[in-house]
């Protein structure tokens, strides 16, 4: 596969991202100290779609409730394992279609910049499981030690596209002690989960956090995020911040317990939105920007 580096030309912050397995980030270094959770690395990504680095998570991030939806006057039916559709262990299916996808094109690169796209509506069976054809493209910058991703959705068929996708980045301290690590939000709304994961319509405002990670468990789910708003980890004299630059109103926050690593994962609508609505669309003749970036 084809990895692609992109070093920051005003300082030792490098990033790796891979357009033939997805257009994943696999790497963000700081003078050579790792800061993206490996995990169980790119191969189980390839072939079982166990995250790591940096993924995207689309058309949908997260889960949704049941096999099928209707957005947009148009009813799907999804099938586990089937179109690129995988199910968490409850069998609902879970961050969308394109995990290690590998029809990207990169159309533009240089030494700190990465455009790949991805035309969605050429693939029946991406359309099978996500009926709206789109021109989806990724754009990453490296510069005073922040990754830019920004993302554009251009609709290219009769439908408006529902936009309730994410990424995933895992963020660590090397060398630190998790125990170590402080993470902070700013003031957000806690939406309640089910055992399955699932929104149930309760929610509580939260005011902004700052707190040692400890060996505390998240996989807390939120909305009422402002743009501009800024997440961050810090411990050891290191400082990760991931900044919710335009077009993600909701998050969720992800540190499994046994695992150094912490998520704030932008996140264009709320878990399940595509079933549930409340989600934004692109519209034919007016393209969609989201940006996030991650400051070092």
């Amino acid at each position: 596969m084809d990895v692609v580096t992109l070093t920051d030309p005003a300082s030792e912050v490098a990033a790796q991202f891979v357009p033939t397995a997805g257009m994943i980030g696999t790497s963000l270094t700081d003078a050579g100290a790792q800061l993206l959770g490996q995990r169980r690395g790119l191969d189980a990504y390839r072939t079982a779609g166990k995250t790591m680095g940096i993924p995207i998570l689309y058309p949908w991030a997260n889960r949704l409730g049941a096999n099928t939806y209707t957005a947009q006057g148009v009813t799907v039916e999804l099938t586990p394992g089937r179109n690129g559709v995988r199910a968490d262990p409850n069998g609902l299916p879970i961050h969308g279609v394109l995990a290690a996808y590998p029809g990207w094109r990169v159309t533009a690169e240089s030494g700190n910049e990465l455009t790949a796209e991805l035309d969605f509506g050429a693939d029946p069976q991406l359309l099978a499981s996500f009926p709206y054809s789109h021109l989806l493209t990724v754009a990453v910058r490296l510069a005073e030690r922040a990754l830019t991703i920004r993302t554009t959705i251009t609709a290219t068929g009769e439908h408006a596209v529902p936009l309730c996708f994410g990424f995933h980045p895992y963020l660590q301290l090397p060398g630190l002690p998790r125990r170590e690590w402080v993470i902070e939000t700013p003031p957000l709304r806690h939406l309640g989960l089910d055992e399955r994961g699932l929104p149930t319509g309760e929610s509580q405002a939260q005011e902004p956090m700052r707190e040692a990670l400890g060996d505390k468990a998240f996989d807390d789910a939120y909305d009422g995020v402002d743009e501009g708003a800024v997440f961050a980890v810090s411990g050891g004299g290191r400082r990760l911040e991931v900044h919710f630059d335009r077009g993600y109103p909701a998050t969720q926050i992800f540190a499994p317990p046994g695992e150094d690593l912490v998520c704030f994962e932008p996140m264009t609508a709320p878990t399940d939105a595509l079933r549930r609505g409340g989600y934004r669309c692109a519209p034919p003749g007016e393209p969609a920007i989201t940006q996030f970036s991650i400051r070092v």
